[in-house]
C-alpha cells in the first residue's frame, strides 16, 4: 500500500479528530481569558482547579478508550450486530466511570489546603471543581459515542459537537461567571458550572445525533435496554484500565514536572508553560493520527488482514515522522518569535525561547510515542504499553529531571532546561520501547496467520 494513498486515507479519518480536539483545548483557552478579567484570584483559581481536573478528564478518557478498537475490530469482521451490545456495556461503564470521578474530586477539595494558596484562591479552586465535575458523566458519554462512532469511520461529529460547545461556553461563561440577566456573579465558580452545562449539551447532542443520523440506524445502542454483561464489562475492562493508567501516567509527570519547576521561581514557571502549551498545540496533529490508527489498525485485525495492519502500522509511524519534522523546525526556526506571542518580559522570552528548542526537538520522540501507543491500541495491546510509561515518565523522566533541574549526583543544576532534557530522554526510551513491542505485535500475528 503506497505510503501517499495510505497516509490520505489516515488524514481523512484524523483531521475532524484534531479539529475537535483543539475545540476542546480553546475551552480551556476562553475559561482562562474570561476568569482573569475578574481577578487574578480567580484565574488562579480556575489554573489550580484545571490542573487536578485535567487529570481526572484525561485518565477518564483513557479508561473508555477500549469501546474503539473492540468496536472497529466487529467493523473489521462484519459483525456489525455486536455494536448495540457492546456501546451499550460500554455506557454503563462510562456512567459508572463518571460518577466515581465525581467522588473522587470530592474527595480531592482537601489537597487546595496543602498548597500554599491564599484563601480566597484557596475557596475558589476547591468551589470550581466541585461544579465542573459535576460534568464528567456527560463527558464519559460523550467519549464512548465518539469511539464507537470512529470505529465507523465517522469522525465528524466529534468536531462538530466540540465546535458546538465551544461556541456555547462562552455565552454560558458571560452568564456564570459576570452575572447577567439574574445570574449571580459566580467568577471561577461559575465558570466550573458553565463548563459542565456545556458537556451535558454535548453529551446531549451525542446522543441525538446517534440515534437520528442515518450511518447508525443499524447498530446504535438505543433500541432496547440491555442489562449488564459482566463477560463484556470484563473485556471493555481489561483494555481500558491500562489506557487509563498510561494516560494517568503522563498527565501526572507532566504536571508533577510544573509543580517542581515552580520552586525555580517565577520566570522558570512562566517559560516553561510557555513551552508546554505551545507544544501541547502541536501536539494535537499527532494524537489525532493516533487515534485514527487506532480505528484502521482495529478494522484490519478484526479481518484478520494481518499485514495489512502492520502495514497501516509502519506508514503511521512514517506520517507520524513527517509530521514530527515539520513540527521540529517550525518550533526551532521560530522560537524567539513563538515566545514573543505570549509574552515581552526580557527574562522570560529568553529562557521561553530555550525551552521551546528542546519542544521541537522532542517532537520526534512525542510524534512517535503517540503514534505507536494508537497502533498498539489497534491490536488491543494495552498491558506492556503501560508499563513502559511507567518506566519512562516516572523512572526516568521525574527522577532524571530533578537530579538535571536541582543538581544531584554526578549531575550540576541547570535550572528548567534540565526537566526538558529529561522529557526528551523519557519520551525517546517510550518512542523506541514501543516501536519494539509493535514490531514484535505485529510479527507475532503475521505468524499467527501464516500457521
Amino acid at each position: 500500500m503506497p505510503l501517499l494513498k495510505d497516509a490520505k486515507a489516515t488524514c481523512l479519518l484524523a483531521w475532524p479528530i484534531m479539529v475537535g480536539q483543539l475545540a476542546q483545548t480553546g475551552t480551556s483557552f476562553v475559561d482562562a481569558v474570561m476568569a482573569g478579567h475578574v481577578s487574578a484570584a480567580d484565574l488562579a483559581a480556575v489554573s489550580v482547579g484545571a490542573s487536578i481536573y485535567t487529570m481526572l478528564i484525561v485518565t477518564l478518557m483513557g479508561l473508555l478508550l477500549a469501546i474503539s478498537p473492540l468496536a472497529a475490530q466487529k467493523i473489521g469482521a462484519k459483525q456489525h450486530a455486536e455494536l448495540p451490545a457492546l456501546t451499550q456495556q460500554s455506557l454503563y461503564q462510562a456512567l459508572f466511570a463518571g460518577l466515581i470521578a465525581i467522588a473522587i474530586a470530592h474527595a480531592l477539595l482537601p489537597v487546595f489546603n496543602h498548597l500554599g494558596l491564599s484563601a480566597e484562591v484557596n475557596d475558589k479552586a476547591q468551589r470550581f471543581l466541585a461544579a465542573v465535575s459535576w460534568g464528567l458523566p456527560a463527558l464519559a458519554i460523550s467519549r464512548v459515542l465518539y469511539g464507537y462512532s470512529s470505529a465507523l469511520n465517522h469522525t465528524k461529529p466529534m468536531m462538530m459537537i466540540s465546535l458546538i460547545a465551544l461556541a456555547l461556553n462562552i455565552p454560558a461563561n458571560w452568564l456564570l461567571i459576570y452575572g447577567h440577566f439574574g445570574f449571580p456573579a459566580l467568577g471561577a465558580v461559575g465558570c466550573g458550572w458553565a463548563t459542565a452545562f456545556c458537556m451535558w449539551i454535548s453529551a446531549l447532542l451525542w446522543v441525538l445525533w446517534v440515534r437520528y443520523a442515518a450511518i447508525y440506524r443499524d447498530t446504535h445502542p438505543f433500541d432496547y435496554i440491555r442489562g449488564i454483561h459482566w463477560p463484556t464489562q470484563l473485556q471493555l475492562a481489561k483494555l481500558g484500565i491500562p489506557i487509563g493508567i498510561t494516560f494517568f501516567v503522563e498527565v501526572s509527570a507532566f504536571s508533577g514536572l510544573s509543580m517542581l519547576i515552580a520552586r525555580l521561581g517565577t520566570t522558570s514557571v512562566a517559560a516553561h508553560q510557555i513551552a508546554l502549551n505551545f507544544g501541547g498545540l502541536l501536539f494535537m496533529i499527532p494524537l489525532a493520527i493516533s487515534t485514527a490508527l487506532t480505528v484502521r489498525v482495529a478494522q484490519a485485525a478484526g479481518a484478520g488482514q494481518w499485514q495489512e495492519a502492520r502495514m497501516i502500522g509502519q506508514n503511521g509511524v512514517r506520517l507520524g515522522l513527517i509530521i514530527a519534522t515539520l513540527s521540529a523546525c517550525l518550533v526551532m526556526l521560530l522560537d524567539s518569535t513563538i515566545a514573543g506571542w505570549y509574552t515581552q518580559d526580557a527574562q522570560v522570552l529568553a529562557l521561553a525561547t530555550q525551552l521551546l528548542f528542546f519542544a521541537g526537538l522532542f517532537q520526534f520522540s512525542d510524534a512517535t510515542q503517540a503514534v505507536a501507543s494508537g497502533i498498539l491500541r489497534g491490536y488491543k495491546s494495552t498491558r506492556i504499553p503501560m508499563l513502559l510509561h511507567i518506566t519512562a515518565f516516572w523512572l526516568i523522566g521525574i527522577p532524571l529531571g530533578y537530579a538535571l533541574a536541582f543538581g544531584a549526583g554526578p549531575f550540576s543544576p541547570v535550572g528548567a532546561k534540565g526537566f526538558w532534557i529529561a522529557l526528551v530522554i523519557a519520551l525517546t526510551f517510550a518512542a523506541f520501547s514501543l516501536l519494539w513491542l509493535f514490531r514484535r505485535v505485529s510479527l507475532a500475528k503475521l505468524g499467527q496467520q501464516t500457521h
